[in-house]
């Protein structure tokens, strides 16, 4: 797969199988990934990878809060500005029509979207989870170093023929996630991601992308 399938072909995934996903391929794929680019070569990425009994027991302990009411932890950084202007705020409703008109809920059953969000904790049945921290006292530069790291992960993933899923829902559940990993105190909880063989009889649609013209100014 070249670079460019492995670009156009990956896709927040919601539905993997249960397919094996070999330690091997994890550490090939971890390995080429520490290579992103980072600022002065900081890498100030720490990634947690759950399999087994270990994310069983993670599933497990946030199904058991999603059913007992149990409010969210605060997240430690802003989510979303409080205020998307525009295109941003279209551009996040034309995702939330598109991902849950997939599924036949429509925008006003709440309960619904809130079920179909809980797939979340579960990793929408994929065999593995990441988890990634980084330091608190890390500045706005080394986030974006975080999402480039990401980014990188998730097509190498595409080479192995895997998907994946980023997740900053688990945010709202880090404490969760910390009595399962026992993260030190300086790191904070960026996201989860869900990674396995994709479940191809589930439809999943590729949510677009806006036109260049939006995004991109040619200058000379």
């Amino acid at each position: 797969m070249d670079v460019y399938e492995a670009v156009t072909s990956r896709k927040a995934t919601r539905a993997f199988t249960d397919r094996h996903v070999p330690r091997e391929m994890l550490e090939r794929v971890l390995l080429a990934a520490a290579w992103a680019p980072s600022g002065s070569n900081l890498q100030p990425w720490h990634l947690y990878v759950l399999t087994g009994r270990p994310l069983a027991d993670l599933k497990k302990r946030a199904g058991e809060r999603v059913a007992s009411g149990e409010p969210w932890d605060e997240p430690e950084y802003e989510q979303y500005p409080p205020t998307l202007g525009s295109p941003y705020r279209e551009r996040r409703s034309a995702f939330g029509e598109q991902r849950y008109g997939a599924l036949g809920i429509p925008r006003e059953d709440l309960e619904a979207r809130q079920r179909a969000a809980s797939a979340n904790w579960q990793c929408f049945g994929a065999p593995v989870a990441l988890f990634c921290y980084i330091d608190r006292d890390m500045g706005r530069p080394q986030w974006s170093d975080l999402g480039m790291y990401l980014q990188t992960v998730m097509l190498l993933l595409r080479a192995e023929g895997l998907h994946s899923c980023a997740q900053m829902a688990w945010a709202k559940c880090r404490r969760t996630v910390a009595s399962v990993l026992s993260p030190p105190d300086e790191l904070v909880l960026f996201c989860g991601m869900s990674v396995g063989y994709e479940d191809v009889t589930t439809h999943s649609p590729r949510t677009g992308r806006a036109p260049l013209a939006e995004t991109v100014t040619y200058v000379g």
